[in-house]
Order: structure tokens, then C-alpha cells, then sequence
């Protein structure tokens, strides 16, 4: 049995959980390629590059695939689920757990068809109800670029929305192109979600 849910649904995404047994890697390699639309734009400030063949795809699934059965962690694929790109592929998102600390840290990416429409925050709202109310958890960390204006903006939106705050920045915490760097981080706590939870 498994600790985190298979499915789950929000307003407008459906959330499938990322496991070799169900999900296609090429449908992944074909939207993280070096050649794939907008992968410069979408890796600018992720600390994975695009992938330079399908190996790295099966790879990553694999091993999301043993994070999920150790208790460690969750990726969910996200996809539309009307508009005409339903069923798309639209991006990534993942919890991954510190039980030790309660803590889990909360990422995403999405494809750029899909940016600007509100889907990080919609998100984080679902991973949220799943960190707490079904995790038992007591803290939500998020982190970003300093330099990624964009999801600096989405990401103050959902956490000022559910009552967190930002909690530092954090020295040569990533890797970005081979480079150490900062990153801003935000948190929120049960009690701040349990007291803004009806604001989404």
C-alpha cells in the first residue's frame, strides 16, 4: 500500500502519481529534450538541464518511482482536465519528506503553454491539503532562484494567500549549470494553513 495517493484532482488539474509502472518516459523526454519547445526558458532556473537522451528519462522515473515506495517523497504529473488541452502533459510537481523534521519541501515545473494561468498556485493548494491533512506534517517549505522574477511572484501569491513567510535566503543552497547559488525560502506552517485554507 502506498502512503501517498495515486490520484488527485483540484478545480481544473488532475494529479497522477509518477510510477514506472504507469508512466511512459518518452512522454517525459519528449517535453524535457535539448530540442523540445521553450526548454531554455523552462531550465533557466531549474537545477536539472535538458535531458540529452531518453536514458535520463527512465532513469529519473525510476528513481521517483523508489521515493515513493520508501516513504520519501511523491512526483505527480499534472494534466488539464478540460480546455482543449486536456490530458496534456502540463508539468511536474513533488512533495519530498524530511519525517525527522514534519517537513516537506514542495517544487513544480510546468510547460510554458501552461504558465501564467494560476496552475502553481491551484498546486500548491492541493500538495498543501496533502501535506497536512493527510501527512500529518507540520511544515511546507518552498524555495526559488533569486533571480526567477516569475516564480518569485507566483510563489509570494499562494504563500501570503495561505498565510506563510519568507524565511531567508539561503547560501549556495542549489546547483544551477554546475554552479552553487542561493535560494529564497518560504514556509508554511499547519496552523497558518488551517487558518487560511478557504482564501485559495
Amino acid at each position: 500500500m502506498l502512503l501517498f495517493p495515486t490520484e488527485m484532482e483540484s478545480e481544473r488539474l488532475r494529479y497522477e502519481l509518477l510510477e514506472p509502472e504507469t508512466f511512459d518516459p518518452f512522454e517525459l523526454y519528449e517535453h524535457v529534450n535539448a530540442e523540445a519547445p521553450h526548454i531554455e526558458e523552462i531550465t533557466e532556473y531549474m537545477t536539472w538541464e535538458p535531458y540529452a537522451h531518453p536514458k535520463i528519462a527512465f532513469d529519473w522515473v525510476e528513481q521517483c518511482g523508489e521515493d515513493t515506495e520508501t516513504g520519501e517523497g511523491a512526483t505527480y504529473v499534472l494534466r488539464p482536465k478540460e480546455s482543449e488541452q486536456a490530458g496534456e502533459l502540463a508539468g511536474l510537481a513533488g512533495l519530498d519528506v524530511d519525517w525527522d523534521r514534519r517537513l516537506a519541501t514542495m517544487g513544480t515545473w510546468l510547460r510554458k503553454p501552461f504558465w501564467g494561468r494560476g496552475f502553481s498556485g491551484e498546486r500548491a493548494g492541493r500538495l498543501l491539503e496533502l501535506a497536512f491533512d493527510q501527512l500529518d506534517l507540520e511544515v511546507v517549505a518552498i524555495t526559488h532562484d533569486p533571480e526567477n522574477e516569475q516564480s518569485a511572484r507566483a510563489i509570494q501569491k499562494y504563500v501570503e494567500c495561505f498565510g506563510g513567510q519568507k524565511t531567508g535566503r539561503i547560501r549556495n543552497d542549489i546547483v544551477v549549470d554546475g554552479k552553487p547559488r542561493d535560494s529564497i525560502r518560504y514556509s508554511i506552517s499547519r496552523m497558518e494553513w488551517v487558518s487560511n485554507r478557504d482564501k485559495e
